[in-house]
């Protein structure tokens, strides 16, 4: 088996759920062929268990026990270990074809959501993105590994039927026509069953995402004492799941019932006409086991081509169901033909602004709206295309827009100010590129003054960080989140209030460390906090539209005597005022 996952998910067609499912199977075809070779193999060497016990028969009835016999029973013998060892390997393969397409179709909605960003929860719930993965994935892998199987039924099937026409018409005739009816008859059970797996499918969407809702918001909810409600509503979606689910179990237990007794009567009418054709001396006593045989050996392919079906069906649903999350823009796309990147060291220009980030610089951005230069930050990154029309941002004057997304998200590194730490271990979540050694993510922690952290993480940076880092306090989540973004190392550097969440003594220690560690990198710190201004290269003031109005050091600012030096001091000072009304970090932290 090859390694999993691939290292390239490739580019699915999106134009229908056959070319995505017929795209899959190109991309496994190795495996899917040697699938469908043993499953021919397999499945031929069933066909013929009974026709040599019918021959071993008639010889035995005719020569007693002589070679003949004991050359058909070694026939037997060696149509027995074909299928064993037949099947041993068909079932390696069988899963093998499972995981591998179940795999790419999880990985193919993992980068197209890791890339598709908040673009994807615009266009779909959450819940529908979870089902994708947890579900559909699953049942387009379920019909790739029962592929091998059906097409061995399917050609056994028609080796049976030439087979029975050479040795009686009639006999012959019943179950080459038989088969068929009873597989249509089994099919029309099929759309209504389909029908009623679709509507399952949606209400279990719907139910992942109540529950993702709810639990995501489950402290507002008890602060508004609408925990019950909501529990209540998951509670009835969660009785329409199972009743969709026992709509569908009837259907289906009906169609399993069916693929019994329908060829089970198929095979008491072949044994019937077989023993008359017996008696009549048309056909030997051996024949006479062989159809009988023929005709319980034809329930399989039946019962396989009803469960390809089925398969097939939910297959079908589950792609559209993944291309509807593949399908969605991604809020920033790749340009189809990337332009060159410019050289290392470029400038960083944000021509709505005016903002000019030069290399080497540590510089601040004050406003006195802090969601302008929050937005601002954002351009910087081209985070969102819808939300940054019309507002051209260059580096080394190329358009972000026109530049390989990768090599900008190599360079162009924005940290915002809402801190989402993910489960894991410690050291591997914060080392978001896969390269950094023990001793640089020591260096990142102190930097960030998150030393306490490694103390309430069991283990360090080898213990386990719960989902979102729901252990650690809001400053400590917000210094982890920090001390990610310093370990990218990249070429421009954006963070977005670093220090919201710390008390004042914490805040000095950070800005002195960062400024030395991002010292002669381009790095930009989006904050009204005096002890972060004060260690910078350069502040820079925006007005109320937006736009740069003034630039010097935190000092000289602090002494301007025009319009923009008292609209920086109402700011940094109105900040200075929340900081002394904040609770320290420390004091909260006791509190807890």
């Amino acid at each position: 088996m090859r390694p999993l996952p691939p290292p390239d998910p490739g580019t699915p067609p999106l134009t229908s759920p056959a070319r995505l499912l017929a795209w899959q199977a190109w991309r496994q075809r190795d495996v899917l062929a040697k699938s469908l070779v043993v499953g021919v193999v397999v499945m031929l060497a069933q066909a013929a268990s009974p026709l040599l016990l019918g021959r071993a028969i008639d010889d035995g009835l005719s020569h007693g026990f002589g070679p003949e016999l004991f050359a058909w029973c070694g026939a037997m013998l060696l149509a027995a270990a074909v299928i064993v060892g037949g099947g041993v390997y068909n079932h390696v393969w069988d899963v093998e074809n499972w995981v591998r397409a179940s795999l790419a179709f999880s990985q193919l909605i993992g980068h197209k959501s890791s890339r598709a960003g908040h673009a994807l929860t615009r266009k779909l719930p959450t819940g529908e993105v979870v089902a994708a993965v947890a579900n559909d994935a699953l049942r387009v892998g379920d019909m790739f590994s029962m592929a091998g199987r059906f097409t061995g039924a399917v050609l056994a099937y028609v080796a049976v039927v030439v087979v029975m026409l050479s040795q009686h018409v009639q006999l012959g005739l019943v179950l080459a026509l038989g088969v068929p009816v009873v597989a249509a008859a089994l099919g029309l059970l099929v759309k209504p069953l389909q029908s009623r797996q679709l509507t399952q499918r949606e209400a279990t969407g719907r139910l992942t995402s109540l529950g993702s809702d709810t639990v995501s918001g489950l402290r507002i909810l008890r602060g508004i004492g609408g925990e019950e409600v909501f529990a209540g509503r998951y509670a009835r979606q969660s009785q329409e799941v199972r009743r969709q689910g026992v709509r569908v179990a009837g259907l289906q237990s009906v169609l399993d019932g069916l693929q019994v007794l329908l060829p089970g009567l198929l095979a008491a009418l072949v044994l019937w006409l077989g023993a008359r054709a017996t008696v009549r001396g048309e056909i030997t006593a051996g024949q006479m086991v062989t159809f009988y045989g023929y005709a319980a050996f034809l329930a399989w392919p039946v019962q396989m081509a009803t469960q390809m079906l089925q398969m097939v069906i939910r297959a079908v649903i589950s792609s559209r169901k993944v291309l509807d999350v593949l399908r969605v823009t991604e809020a920033t796309p790749s340009p189809a033909v990337p332009v060159p990147a410019p050289p290392a060291e470029a400038e960083l220009v944000d021509e709505t602004s005016g903002l000019v980030l030069r290399p080497g610089r540590v510089v601040g951005l004050v406003c006195a709206d802090p969601d302008v230069s929050a937005a601002v930050a954002t351009r910087l990154g081209r985070l969102d295309d819808d939300a940054e029309a019309g507002t051209p941002v260059r580096l080394g004057g190329v358009l972000l827009a026109d530049l390989d997304k990768e090599e900008l998200r190599r360079r162009v590194v924005v940290s915002e100010a809402t801190p989402h730490l993910f489960s894991g271990v410690l050291g591997t979540e914060l080392d978001a590129r896969g390269r950094a050694t023990e001793a640089e993510l020591l260096a990142a922690m102190l930097t960030a003054d998150a030393q306490d952290v490694l103390d309430s993480v069991p283990g360090g940076l080898s213990g386990e960080l719960p989902e979102k880092g729901r252990s650690l306090s809001g400053g400590q989540r917000q210094r982890l989140a920090l001390a990610r973004a310093l370990l990218t190392e990249p070429e421009i550097l954006v963070l977005v209030e670093p220090t919201s969440a710390v008390d004042a003594h914490t805040e000095a220690r950070i800005a002195e460390r960062v400024s030395l560690a991002r010292r002669g990198r381009t790095t930009l710190v989006v904050t009204a906090s005096p002890l972060v201004l004060d260690h910078l290269d350069e502040v820079v003031l925006l007005d109320g539209d937006g736009r740069v109005a003034t630039s010097s050091t935190h000092a000289a600012l602090l002494r301007r005597t025009d319009a923009d030096g008292a609209a920086y001091r109402d700011v940094v000072g109105r900040s200075m005022a929340e900081d002394d009304a904040a609770p320290d970090e420390s004091m909260e932290g006791a509190a807890r």
